[in-house]
């Protein structure tokens, strides 16, 4: 039955929540069933699941959730996604979507019980074109937790303040995302060639043509974050990787923490190199010292409530820079010859 948001007797707007997913078994009937149960009038919001050809079990498990959700709940649509890609789940999902608010959930994801109420309401208390919360990582093992706080250190990401900051305001970028459906009429849908990083690029490309973003801490996204070394340079390296043809297409840097990592990395070999080729290995400290220095310190504040995890962090901060320092590195090889004329 339809319901007023806030008491206020309006009825809300519709809402439809898109959710790209491909082998989430292990995560998409907690982050369905958050999405679900939220505070938010079922009859007023629809979910569409675009499954990326998923091969672990991931539709059994939505399947089931379905079968056993109350009547009560938004009606869930399940659609293929071939591409087996986010931004072309994303686009599919746009296709059949039919709501006045579009909200991004990932299906390893889990939201707050009032998220889509908060979305709603900000979008209309702020003007903004995106609004969006905090990544909250989550994870019990000693590497999860060195990775969540080596992630939600000013000094591990820059300044993308979704990952640690503790104040709203207006922001280049945000966590998942909920827009009007207008926004992506007039500034389009997500670009599919990046595999990556379409997030970016989308929020980039709308605040190239005047609208803003609005970043809330109360609105929080819990994320199960990386359990080893090796899947977390995976994903930093990607990171790195599509942002220099985020650059391209953009014409532009959203912020300069997206190059800086680059800068780290060049300056490392650069040392490296002159060190061995003028056997003077005390140049190499002219990078490291001061590197190592900041990284300790850093390490020692993100781990103040977890010691335990102190062993770990500085490793963690390493490699979340060298990956996407060595990611960036080669996306300039990669699409060195693409002249900026054809990026959309």
């Amino acid at each position: 039955m339809s319901q007023s948001l806030g008491g206020r007797g309006i009825v809300p707007p519709f809402v439809s929540v898109v959710m790209p997913t491909r082998n989430e078994h292990g995560t998409i009937e907690a982050a369905l069933r958050a999405v679900l149960e939220q505070d938010y009038p079922s009859d007023r919001c629809e979910v569409i699941i675009a499954d990326g050809m998923s091969d672990d079990g991931t539709r059994d498990v939505i399947n089931a959730l379905m079968e056993s959700a109350a009547s009560d709940t938004p009606h869930v649509t399940v659609i293929a996604n071939a591409s087996r890609t986010a931004p072309a789940g994303l686009n599919a999902a746009l296709d059949r979507a039919k709501g006045d608010v579009i909200v991004r959930i990932d299906g390893h994801c889990e939201i707050q019980p009032d998220y889509l109420s908060r979305c709603v309401r900000l979008l209309d208390t702020t003007g903004a074109a995106n609004v969006g919360g905090a990544l909250v990582g989550s994870g019990d093992g000693l590497r999860q937790r060195a990775f969540t706080r080596a992630s939600g250190s000013p000094f591990g990401v820059g300044n993308a303040r979704f990952r640690y900051a503790s104040r709203e305001g207006w922001v280049d970028t945000v966590y998942l995302g909920a827009w009007r459906r207008e926004i992506f009429e007039r500034v389009g849908r997500f670009d599919e060639e990046l595999v990556r990083n379409q997030d970016d690029e989308h929020n980039f490309r709308i605040v190239q043509t005047g609208g803003r973003i609005w970043f809330d801490p109360e609105l929080q996204t819990r994320c199960e974050v990386r359990s080893d070394f090796r899947s977390l340079w995976r994903q930093y390296f990607d990171y790195g990787f599509y942002k220099v043809r985020v650059i391209q297409k953009r014409r532009g840097v959203a912020s300069l923490r997206q190059i800086v990592p680059a800068l780290f990395v060049v300056a490392l070999v650069s040392t490296v190199v002159i060190g061995s080729v003028t056997r003077r290995p005390k140049v190499i400290l002219g990078v490291v010292a001061p590197y190592g220095a900041l990284n300790a310190l850093a390490a020692l504040h993100a781990s103040r409530d977890d010691p335990e995890a102190l062993v770990l962090v500085p490793g963690a901060f390493l490699a979340l820079h060298l990956a996407y320092g060595s990611g960036f590195l080669a996306g300039i090889c990669r699409w060195r010859r693409i002249s900026l004329s054809t990026s959309s």
